[in-house]
């Protein structure tokens, strides 16, 4: 290391009591004496300082400039409403009632609420804001927060850890344990991103508080709903059977039928005996060969004809018994009357159960919702209007110092080292490794040089011969 040689001609030795011993070595010097001869030392090299200052300072803008602005947008929810559990009223009842025995009735209200409180804490219960708070720290949360902003790409990160972690770098979330106001601060170099992320965790927070709900009313919701399915189910086959059932035997309504059936049998029967006694006043005054009488026969053959196919006479009793019967047959409709009753029971007992859990379901989704901690949003996070980081004024300055104070300890050091004797051993072995590394330095270099262009030329020669 060369001494750094001054520009100025300040008188330096007549001044001040330093040794004149030939040298610039300012140790062992008086404490007063040594600090009055760095004072002038640095003095003597003030260009040199001058010189780093200003670098120091071109440096330190130059840099304060590159590091890219972050803008922070902050969101803030309101706690969700207290609906506590059966189990913490009981609990500070009896953590109530305890003190006032124990304290023999004269204790506070204050002393009982304290001493509920640390009964919940043993019980380990947990705030809701806790809650709250570990569910915006979840992986699946940051997850859709990352594949909703592309934040991978972002971040210009190779994984889905990474890109968490660089997203819970930038993210702080805190609560007031006073008024339990959730607060999230997000910070991008986007502010319109910066502020939709912020939003975004409101928003991904009420979804996930929903669907992570244990609520009584969110396991009495999905239980009526696995029981809506099957009676859904239950009674669409019923409803199918008896549509089947009652296509096939032309069953509509047995009741019904049987009442209309026994009416036109009973029409049927007093047309046949009026016609009949019609007939027999004719062949007393006219031949079987007349017209009318021939007439009348075919009338009175047809009525017994229909009347035997409504009651079922000289048939069997099967459902299918005749291609021509359009309705059962009176004697039918007892048998099918207990298989079309017993469908009808049952699509009528399926369609009421389901009519009821259907009811039963709307309410408990009403109660479902009321249950669930509903986000209220206190501050939306809004696009930022200046920046938060990086602090430029602050840079300048503390670069600036540095590089000054790093110009000083040059200049002390470099006067210091100038000062040691050329013969002693430590010098002698520091100036050794020094020129042995700069050394093994020129030569990598030259390597890596000589490598370059032989690259480039044997580049050169192959696109030269294609």
């Amino acid at each position: 290391m060369k001494p750094l040689h001054s520009t100025t001609s300040v008188p330096r030795r007549h001044e001040i009591d330093i040794p004149s011993n030939g040298d610039d070595n300012l140790v062992g010097l008086p404490r007063q004496h040594a600090n009055a001869a760095w004072l002038l030392l640095l003095w003597e090299h003030r260009q040199f300082l001058r010189r780093w200052l200003l670098r120091g300072l071109a440096a330190a803008v130059l840099i304060a400039f590159i590091i890219p602005k972050r803008y922070e947008s902050t969101a803030r929810m309101m706690p969700p409403d207290p609906q506590s559990s059966s189990g913490t009223p009981m609990l500070a009842a009896l953590a109530g009632g305890g003190s006032s025995h124990l304290l023999g009735g004269g204790s506070s209200s204050s002393g009982i609420r304290n001493l509920g409180l640390v009964a919940a804490d043993m019980l380990g219960m947990k705030s809701k804001d806790a809650i709250l708070i570990g569910i915006l720290k979840s992986a699946t949360l940051l997850d859709r927060i990352i594949d909703r902003f592309q934040l991978q790409q972002v971040y210009w990160d190779r994984y889905l850890q990474d890109a968490r972690k660089d997203l819970t770098r930038f993210t702080d979330i805190s609560d007031d344990r006073k008024s339990g106001i959730i607060t999230i601060v997000v910070t991008d170099r986007d502010p319109k991103r910066s502020a939709a992320i912020a939003n975004a965790y409101i928003e991904e927070l009420d979804l996930l508080a929903g669907q992570l709900s244990t609520s009584a009313a969110r396991r009495e919701r999905i239980f009526i709903e696995q029981r809506l399915k099957s009676v859904k189910d239950q009674l669409d086959t019923a409803a199918q059977q008896f549509s089947q059932y009652a296509s096939q035997n032309t069953a509509v309504d047995i009741s019904a039928q049987t009442k209309a059936m026994v009416e036109s049998a009973a029409v049927l029967q007093g047309q046949l005996i009026a016609a009949q006694s019609e007939l027999e006043g004719l062949q007393q005054i006219y031949t079987n060969n007349n017209i009318r009488v021939r007439t009348l026969e075919a009338r009175i053959a047809e009525l017994k004809r229909q009347l035997q196919n409504m009651s079922g006479n000289g048939s069997s009793a099967g459902p299918d018994s005749s291609a021509e019967e359009i309705y059962p047959s009176i004697r039918k409709l007892p048998l099918l009357g207990v298989r079309w009753a017993d469908l009808y029971r049952q699509n009528k007992m399926a369609e009421a159960v389901y009519l009821m859990l259907n009811q039963r379901y709307e309410l408990a989704k009403i109660e479902e919702a009321k249950s669930i901690p509903t986000i209220k949003v206190l501050d939306p996070g809004n696009v930022p209007e200046k920046k938060s980081s990086p602090p430029r004024l602050v840079i300048i300055i503390l670069g600036t110092m540095f590089v000054f104070a790093a110009a000083c300890l040059w200049v002390l050091g470099n006067s210091a080292w100038s000062g040691v004797d050329p013969e002693d051993a430590r010098k002698r072995l520091a100036e050794e490794v020094i020129s042995k590394s700069r050394e093994q330095v020129l030569r990598v270099s030259k390597h890596t040089l000589a490598l370059i262009r032989r690259n480039g030329n044997s580049n050169r020669s192959k696109s030269d011969t294609q």
